[in-house]
Parts: C-alpha cells; structure tokens; sequence
C-alpha cells in the first residue's frame, strides 16, 4: 500500500512516497474517511485565530416566539462579512429535511460587508424564499435551517426553567439546528466564486459556506437563549458554555453533493494529495517527540468518545463503526505496549503497523489522529487545497492516437476490473431532476429517463474511448480522431487534462448496481470537516459541523456593538 522512509546517506528522513492512488481512489476508502487537520471549518478557524479577527452581533429584532431578523459581523484583516439571519416559527407540519421544502425554519444569507437597512429590507424579501427569491453579488452564500423539534424544545424548556438541558439528549442529537442546504458560488444571484477566489481568507474551498454556518451555529444557540427567556423571565438561564461548545450545526444532504467530485476533479486532486502529503511528511519525521506523543493521546481519546457517541441505524454505518471501535482500541494498546516510540522513524512504524492491522476505517482514522498533533508540519498545506480548474481546458490535437491509448493504460488501467457488458456494471445512471434541478440517480432496469444521463460513469467513457481508439491507426492525431467520433470530445479533454494529477478519479465504477453514493457523500463531507456522518438511506445522510469547535466570541476579539 505505501513504502517506508527513503533515507538520505546521512541517515536522516528524507521522504515517503504517497500512497498508490489505487488503494486511495477506491470507494470504500472515500466512505473511510474521517476529517482531520486539513478540513475547510479547521483551515477557517485557524486563520480566524490566527489573524485575530473582530466578531459582534449587530442586529437582534427579535419577538417572544423567536421571529424576527439578526446580524452577525466578523472583520478580518481587509475585509466584513455579515451573517444576516430570517427566524420564524415553523409549524410542526410544515417542516421537511427534503428539497422541495418551500418554507424553513431560518433562512440566512452570507453578506460581503455590513448590510444596510434597505439590503436588510431587499434580504427580507427574498432570503427566505431561497431558490424562489434571488440576492445580488454582496452576497456570498444563501443557506436555510429547521429546528431539531425534540432538542430545540427540550432545551429551552430547561433553560426557562433555570436548569441546565439533560446531558443524554445533547450527545444523542447534537445540534439545535440543521442546514438543508448552504448555497454558494453564483446560485440565486449570489457572488461568483471567481470573485472571491483570490481573497486569502477565500482561497481555500468553501471557505465562505463555512463561515456561514459557523455563524449559524451561534445564532441556533442565541435563539433558544432568547424565546427561553421570553418564557421563563428572570428564572431563565443561559446554557452551559460546555454544552454551548458541545452543540454544533446539523445538516441533511444527499445525491447533490456527489456529482461534484466527479465534475470537479482537480479540485479533487488538490485536496487528496495535500492530505497525502500531510501523511508522508509525518511518516519521514525521525524522531516522536514527548509534546507530539502527548498529542496523539489526547486525540485518540477525543476519538475514541466520539466513536462511542457516533451512532447510527444503517447497517453499513453501523459495521464500520464497529471496526472504528475495535481499531482506536487496537491503536491505544500497540500505542502502549507496542510501538517502539524511541525507534527509527516511529510515526512510520506506526503507520505501517495499521495499514497491516487495521480495516480501511481504521486506517483512515488513523490517518487523521497522525496528522493532528503535528500541526507546525502539515498546517501549511491548506495553502493548496485549491485548484486552477480551467488551466488545462483546451484539447491537445496534435497528440497521436497511440500516444492517447497509452495515457489510457498508465492512468486508467484500472478500468479492467469492470466489464461493461455486464448489465450490473451499468445498472444505474445519473440524471438531474427537471422540478429542482438537482442530481438524482436513477435505476436502469425500472426508471424512465435514462436518455437524459449525464456522462459522470468515467469508466465506461474511457473503455468506450478505449474501444474506439482501438482501429485507428497509431499515428493517427485526436483532431482527426474527433473529427470523426465527435461524441469523445468530453472523455478525451478529461483524460487529457488529469495527466500528472494522480488522485482525481476515483478508481471505481459509480453506474455499477452495488455502488454507495454515500461513500462519495462522506469523502467530501469529511474535508469540510463533518461529524457525526449517519446514512439514512444510500442516498441521503445526516452530519454534524463544529461540534466541539469554538464559537466566534471565543476566538475573536468581541466588538463593542
């Protein structure tokens, strides 16, 4: 899977090799992934902190059942941003996680600056329609959230009460909201995210999303706070800043997110290697040292308590959490009585103890716990997370055909594991729904609309280029070759473009009928730095972001309002 440390003749550590993209790309190991160091909501906070950021709650017009408008302002170095914030009481009956919802518990909107009182009056009128309202460029992203009935209830309950909300139904649900969708990059009129791109604090991917729903975790916490005291008075209390800390942001999300790795490929690129790089740095450290050692046992233990909390009622879930459990309990006692912390390279010999001893889970996990103590060594790689994705959009024609067939070889040799002429291999399709114009995958065997499939099973266009290159002659150019099978353009710019990218395909064939989009689902997930991820089907999950993370008054500098 991965070799060991390459040394120098001086016998120091010199590099490790990353990992095989073909053991990285599968679907399995995507639906393994954990988050780690180099996740979005980390790379946010650590700049917020860093660069000493300024935070305040501007706005509050808020009535006794919790409906109203508020404004959250964080300054940076250069540049505002303002959370502006729609609540209303949603009835019971009212309230969907799915799409096609038409009315939220809170609706937000991302601001670039402080808002006006006329753009409050222009967002008042149509953040709370999400898609049916449109914003304008200031803005950055349009989000919206229902409230968790039973623990937003119980909480405020408690809190108008004077007392403190029961611990078990905070660990069992964690949120006292959850996000059904957080809209950016140029949807409903908003910024497009080349606008934004070159801005620092932007540069790293959904940066702007993260930093809503950062706020949006503050607010949730606000307006329990708030309607308790609307109905408790002076015996109402505030919440505990542990359980404050230990509440983050819910979300539903399901096939919408899948396609994007797929159409987004060297982004895809960007972020594997720079967490593969992170890892091979670790690995060719020489020497473990005592803060590094006490590190790692604090975040094993973190893990640990969070595995025994993770929950979940899907059984591929649930027998992944049981390998997570078993190998963070493996990992504490080899990290005990096994590992020579002294030895040569130890976080090497480490790495390869699990990857002979742990399931892809436990690799994966072990992976992030790795990466976590040793932030002065990886933390700097969040530099290149992005991608430049139009940087090699243009078809070189002057390529031969010969010289196309062996890209195919060296890159995608991986295909031959799927045999196309098997109906199980293309028993599904993707398509995009006309009512929401979202991604929906679809049953060849049973579901009209396969004539509308989007070309996303990379494995098939590339043996259907590979069966097509295969009696033209050797010397032949791909202008020529196009010119007479036009309908290759997409696959052949594709395999063009990706040359020298190592992890931006994923090695497995998505049409095929045993495939779980919810492993697609939880590798991106992941990187933005979700928790808590709980299928609820193999199409649609529920995650938890910033559980445990600080809120912004804890970072920041608090502005005077």
């Amino acid at each position: 899977m991965s070799g060991g440390v390459r040394r120098e003749p001086t016998g120091e550590a010199a590099e490790v090799a990353l990992r095989d993209p073909d053991v990285v790309m599968r679907l399995s190991r995507l639906g393994s992934a954990h988050p780690m160091r180099l996740s979005f909501l980390r790379v946010l906070l650590r700049r917020v902190e860093a660069e000493g950021w300024h935070y305040a709650r501007t706005l509050w017009e808020m009535d006794s059942d919790g409906v109203g408008r508020a404004v959250y302002r964080v300054r940076g170095p250069e540049r505002t941003y303002s959370l502006v914030a729609f609540a209303q009481n949603l009835p019971d009956d009212q309230r969907t996680d799915r799409v096609i919802a038409t009315a939220w518990d809170a609706t937000f909107a991302l601001m670039d600056g402080e808002p006006t009182s006329e753009d409050l009056d222009r967002l008042q009128a149509n953040v709370p329609l999400q898609e049916a309202g449109r914003v304008s460029r200031r803005e950055l992203s349009l989000s919206r959230a229902n409230r968790s009935v039973r623990l937003f209830g119980h909480v405020v309950e408690r809190l108008a009460a004077g007392s403190q909300p029961d611990a078990a139904q905070i660990e069992a649900v964690g949120y006292l909201m959850r996000t059904t969708a957080v809209y950016g990059s140029g949807k409903f009129g908003a910024a497009d995210r080349a606008e934004i791109a070159d801005r620092p604090e932007m540069r790293a991917p959904f940066q702007a999303e993260m930093l809503s729903v950062w706020l949006t975790r503050t607010f949730t916490i606000d307006l329990a706070e708030h309607v308790a005291r609307a109905r408790g008075g002076a015996k109402a209390v505030r919440l505990d800043p542990a359980w404050r800390r230990r509440l983050g942001v819910g979300n539903s999300t399901g096939l919408g997110l899948a396609p994007f790795l797929v159409r987004h490929p060297a982004l895809l690129n960007s972020w594997m290697t720079a967490r593969e790089r992170a890892l091979a740095r670790v690995r060719a450290l020489p020497v473990a040292s005592d803060a590094t050692l006490a590190g790692l046992r604090t975040a094993l233990a973190e893990a640990e308590q969070n595995a025994r909390l993770w929950a979940s009622d899907h059984p591929v879930q649930q027998s992944r959490l049981a390998d997570l459990r078993r190998d963070l309990a493996a990992i504490g006692r080899h990290a005990e009585s096994g590992w020579d912390v002294r030895g040569e390279c130890p976080w090497d010999a480490l790495w390869r103890w699990g990857e002979a001893q742990l399931s892809e889970e436990g690799q994966e996990a072990l992976l992030a716990l790795l990466l976590e103590p040793h932030g002065a060594e990886v933390d700097d790689l969040a530099a290149t997370l992005h991608a430049d994705e139009d940087a090699r959009f243009a078809i070189d024609g002057r390529m031969t055909v010969a010289d196309l067939q062996n890209r195919l070889e060296r890159d995608y040799g991986w295909i031959r594991r799927h045999d196309f002429n098997r109906p199980e291999e293309t028993a599904r399709f993707w398509y995009v729904s006309v009512e929401k114009l979202e991604p929906r995958l679809g049953d060849r065997r049973a579901d009209a609309g396969a004539d509308l499939e989007q070309p996303l099973g990379i494995a098939r266009e590339v043996a259907r280029l590979g069966a097509a290159l295969a009696p033209r002659p050797a010397e032949e150019t791909v202008a020529d070759f196009l010119a007479a099978a036009p309908e290759h353009r997409h696959i052949v710019r594709r395999v063009q473009a990706l040359a020298g990218l190592p992890y931006a395909e994923m090695h497995d064939n998505i049409l095929s009928a045993d495939t779980m989009p919810i492993d697609i689902l939880r590798c991106k997930l992941a990187f933005f730095g979700a928790s808590r991820f709980d299928p609820r089907s193999d199409r649609w999950v529920r995650i938890n972001l910033f559980q445990d993370f600080p809120h912004p008054d804890e970072i920041c500098r608090n502005d005077p309002i």
